[in-house]
């Protein structure tokens, strides 16, 4: 490799690392904010716990010269003994560890709000130690058994995106579900799936355009040519062209069967054709590319729902249907638009055949060892965050940080030191001067709470304004009617109820009369749609004005 290839390929392995912001902001946003933090954490470790593992242990499995029978390499320990070795070449270490931690952190995100922190890194080390390692030299070490009978895997579909979505798979079955996800009757059979939308898809889209960004170097740094067949020029086209028409795909998808367009699940289906297109980015033309973004983008939102709502199988972010389906569907489909050896290209099927076999041995090698794992981390250690912890969150409990958004909490204040002169109390009869109106003990005082769209408030405040009605308490609210607001659905499932925005309206008054107010407020409100609003009328028992100690009738005077 030229010295302008082995610069590219270190800038690829520098995009790959940046994908672990990209997957940190994915799953962050997907799921709830009271876990934020610990899921930064995990993608976090899974970069730093990974490197050490990956140094010691899992780069001599991987790539070592002295490999056993096609299927495992020796740790020889060279990059400590040998660093500085003729013809040792020390970006291949650089290279194969950030895809190594891109495996690992797959998993966070089906694992995600409720996996003890601790058990977290003990999966994270055994996945880059041994897991990925061994799988990884079947399929890129020259010795490998699969490169032998010809296995194309250009840039992971199967050695990462497979085993990451394997490991997601079981990892999600170990945990169960989070609370509150699935109803259950009382032989325990599941009567409703509740959605649980993630707390920021604005963080999820910035992931997902960083995790596309990064899919150049992914799919790209192995290349050693600029142009023609398996050139960089083509893998960027087929990297462009998969995930743009999942994208499309899935919009239209979602538009028919929900009548919307569904915005996590189009994210989704973007994450899905690279997924699918990382296999055979070098291999396939912009038609089998485009193929390949079409099924893609049917195959999540497919998946997404049958192991929600058919399997009860909780994946927060989807990671099973964007990385295992996809990783699958894009190594098979190596055998169909390969344009050399594919089906469709008159290749036959003996290539085909050659997928099938290495897609099914990554998958069955990597479920025998999570389902080792998993169990042994269950029995020994624990797996699940406990019920506190899940409930109020793992960024509290876990972590020792009351909110990742510390900045928008809306509480009180509390300054130490003295008050300042303008917060200090000065005595009654100093105050600020009252004219007090004449007095009326027999009046009476009543409430009127309007609750109504916030696009009326301007109108209702100046109808209220033209009877005289001035003083007002205005809140922005959430609710909803019999009606129990507009039908939506969150990644297929069809949300509870929907809250909607709504303005509240507190007015107490004594001189103009109650009706009065009523008639001025309907008369501004009134639409004849549902949704105008809802006006409630209290009896107040007294008013105390603060400042001056007034009560009743006087106390609503200016």
């Amino acid at each position: 490799m030229s010295e302008v290839w082995s610069v590219w390929f270190l800038i690829g392995a520098a995009l790959v690392f940046f994908m672990q912001c990209g997957f940190a902001m994915v799953e962050t946003g997907f799921t709830r904010a009271k876990n934020a933090g610990n899921i930064i954490m995990k993608n976090l470790m899974d970069f730093c716990i990974g490197t050490p593992m990956f140094m010691l242990l899992g780069f001599g499995l991987m790539m070592s010269e002295n490999y056993f029978f096609g299927l495992i390499g020796k740790p020889d320990m060279q990059l400590f003994t040998n660093f500085a070795g003729e013809g040792k070449d020390w970006s291949s270490f650089v290279f194969n560890l950030v895809f190594c931690a891109t495996a690992a952190t797959i998993v966070s995100g089906s694992m995600a709000e409720r996996t003890k922190f601790s058990a977290y890194c003990i999966y994270s080390a055994i996945i880059s130690a041994v897991v990925y390692p061994i799988e990884a030299g079947w399929v890129w070490n020259p010795q490998g058994w699969l490169v032998g009978l010809g296995f194309v895997d250009f840039a992971g579909g199967a050695a990462i995106h497979s085993v990451g979505g394997t490991a997601a798979l079981i990892g999600a079955i170990f945990l169960g579900p989070r609370i509150g996800k699935y109803e259950y009757d009382k032989s325990g059979k599941v009567t409703k799936v509740h959605a649980i939308p993630g707390h920021s898809l604005t963080l999820g889209a910035l992931g997902t355009f960083i995790l596309w960004f990064g899919w150049y170097g992914f799919n790209g740094a192995a290349c050693t040519q600029l142009l023609g067949v398996g050139g960089l020029a083509a893998v960027f086209t087929t990297t462009t062209i998969a995930p743009a028409v999942a994208c499309c795909t899935t919009m239209i998808f979602t538009w028919l069967k929900n009548g919307k367009p569904d915005v996590s699940m189009t994210l989704n289906a973007s994450l899905a054709g690279l997924v699918a297109i990382t296999p055979t980015c070098a291999t396939v033309d912009a038609l089998g590319a485009s193929i390949i973004g079409i099924v893609s983008g049917i195959i999540v939102v497919v998946v997404v729902e049958f192991i929600d709502l058919k399997l009860h199988i909780d994946d927060p972010v989807g990671a099973v249907a964007v990385h295992l389906a996809n990783g699958i569907w894009g190594t098979l489909s190596d055998g169909l638009f390969n344009v050399e050896s594919g089906v469709f290209y008159g290749g036959g099927v003996k290539h085909l055949g050659v997928q099938c076999l290495g897609e099914f041995t990554i998958v069955a090698w990597t479920t025998i060892c999570m389902l080792i794992t998993f169990t042994l981390i269950k029995k020994l250690h624990g797996l699940r965050a406990s019920r506190e912890e899940e409930i109020i969150g793992l960024d509290k409990l876990e972590h020792g940080i009351d909110s990742s958004y510390a900045g928008f909490i809306m509480a009180p204040q509390v300054l130490g030191g003295e008050s300042t002169s303008q917060e200090a109390k000065i005595p009654v009869d100093k105050a600020v001067p009252v004219a007090k109106a004449s007095s009326r003990p027999d009046a009476k005082f009543h409430m009127v709470t309007i609750i109504t769209r916030q696009s009326k408030f301007d109108e209702l405040k100046a109808a209220m304004n033209d009877i005289n009605v001035t003083g007002m308490t205005v809140t922005n609210v959430l609710g909803c009617g019999q009606q129990h607001g507009n039908v939506q659905k969150y990644r297929g499932v069809e949300m509870d109820m929907t809250l909607l925005p709504k303005i509240k309206v507190d007015i107490v008054v004594s001189e103009v009369p109650v009706e009065l107010v009523v008639t001025a407020a309907k008369e501004v409100l009134y639409t004849g749609h549902i949704g105008d609003g809802k006006i409630f009328v209290y009896d107040v028992q007294n008013v105390v004005k603060v400042r001056t100690g007034e009560e009743g009738y006087e106390a609503l005077q200016d």
